[in-house]
């Protein structure tokens, strides 16, 4: 490329990444909403987000191939992402989400919080951590809560905190259900801590459409106080299609309604719904031609008809929202070609391929929906994934993946030249 093509890239990125501080000065003139999250809500955007970083690395490389990757970067960076808080003492997180809340509420845009501190979180394995005890747990969240202040927030309580308790994490972790129950106890206390802020919206993680069962998370959620809060997320970390996650969640959503407001006889059974997995309203049910098949959506249609003729329509306010990550699944989950390999690959670490999937924003169009969001940083690692491998490797990639929550420069534009739909600048 010659020298006027680079200085013509350059001032692409220059003029974008400044334009992205500019538009949130002009911003801050504007007259808050008094809802924290409505479809007009817009969220903030950090200037020196690492994607925004990043442009200015890839523009200084000055070849072809970097100045295309700056563009995609500062196009990237435009984009309002997630801000994770996963350690420190209370007075470190307290100052550190005090700082946000802050920096959102001078540009007249709402912040996208994550808490991710809980005891023994990911089963020790690429996100393992969390605080060292229930206590300490609690007066991290208080902190948490504190720093929020009156300042408008939208948080994320603990990915993969309720579809992933220690009871699930082998048979010797949790023999006698004590680390479980203080665990839904927790979450619930992050729950109503954090809402009792009077600005702050609040969604407990909820997995993706290919984990857990919707009457087992519809009641994970329940024990785990979800009434306190505005409704739960999906998807966060993974790949898989928004249309499936927006269905699954709608199925949840009519399920803690079954469970808590329907017919007297189904109180407190939520294990009766139908899912993604199973529906009683399906043929052949139970047996090996089982007409619901969770990669299958065509059949999902059983799982509806379920929910038709046992649920009907509960009235509008008493179904929960939820939002979706939509940071990676632009193309939809990854699937590994077959017989590569012989344990589990993994499909949700760093899922090669992927693109970054339909943009931020409270503008949904989708009933419960309440947000798109980009919860997972997209260009951050999620470990050194190995697919099972046994050795150090990560065959898709042939390096050693980046531990997990650190930047990954090709991972990062990966998702940019892949995105769907086309990524543009945030205007």
């Amino acid at each position: 490329m010659n020298p006027r093509s680079l200085r013509r890239r350059a001032a692409v990125v220059v003029a974008a990444l400044t334009a992205g501080a500019a538009l949130t000065a002009t911003q801050a003139q504007a007259t808050p909403t008094r809802d924290v999250l409505t479809p007009a809500t817009k969220f903030y955007v950090d200037p020196h987000s690492k994607a925004a970083k990043q442009a200015l690395v890839d523009f200084g490389n000055g070849d072809v191939g970097n100045a295309v990757n700056a563009v995609n970067m500062a196009k990237l960076a435009s984009w309002p992402q997630a801000e994770w808080f996963t350690e420190g003492t209370p007075d470190e997180v307290r100052g550190k989400v005090g700082e946000l809340v802050h920096r959102a509420r001078a540009v007249g845009r709402t912040p996208v919080l994550v808490a991710y501190n809980v005891p023994g979180r990911d089963c020790t394995q690429y996100s393992s951590g969390g605080a060292a005890s229930s206590a300490a747990y609690r007066q991290w969240i208080d902190a948490f809560a504190a720093g929020i202040g009156t300042s408008k927030a939208v948080v994320v309580v603990e990915p993969d905190g309720a579809a992933l308790l220690p009871e699930d994490c082998g048979p010797t972790t949790d023999p006698t259900g004590e680390l479980t129950a203080a665990r839904i106890a927790d979450l619930a206390y992050a729950v109503k801590t954090l809402k009792a802020k009077p600005r702050t919206v609040v969604y407990l993680d909820a997995g993706n459409v290919q984990w857990r069962p919707v009457g087992e998370m519809a009641q994970r959620l329940l024990d785990a106080g979800v009434r306190h809060g505005d409704g739960f997320a999906l998807n966060v970390s993974n790949t898989h299609p928004t249309d499936h996650n927006a269905r699954y969640g709608t199925w949840i959503a009519k399920c803690m309604w079954y469970a808590t407001e329907g017919p007297e006889e189904a109180r407190g059974h939520a294990e009766r719904c139908a899912g993604q997995y199973y529906s009683a309203a399906a043929p052949n049910d139970g047996t090996p031609g089982n007409a619901v098949s969770s990669t299958d959506p065509t059949t999902w249609r059983w799982t509806d008809a379920w929910y038709d003729q046992n649920v009907g329509t509960p009235p509008a306010d008493g179904l929960r929202h939820f939002v979706i990550d939509t940071s990676r699944n632009g193309l939809g989950a990854w699937t590994p070609e077959p017989g590569k390999y012989t344990g589990d690959p993994e499909v949700w670490c760093n899922a090669p391929g992927r693109g970054l999937g339909p943009r931020p924003t409270a503008d949904t169009g989708v009933p419960l929906v309440d947000a798109y969001l980009w919860i997972k940083i997209p260009g951050e690692s999620d470990g050194s994934c190995t697919r099972n491998t046994g050795g150090t490797i990560d065959p898709e990639y042939g390096v050693v993946d980046p531990p997990a929550g650190t930047w990954w420069p090709d991972q990062a534009h990966a998702l940019a030249r892949n995105a769907a739909p086309r990524l543009t600048f945030n205007r």
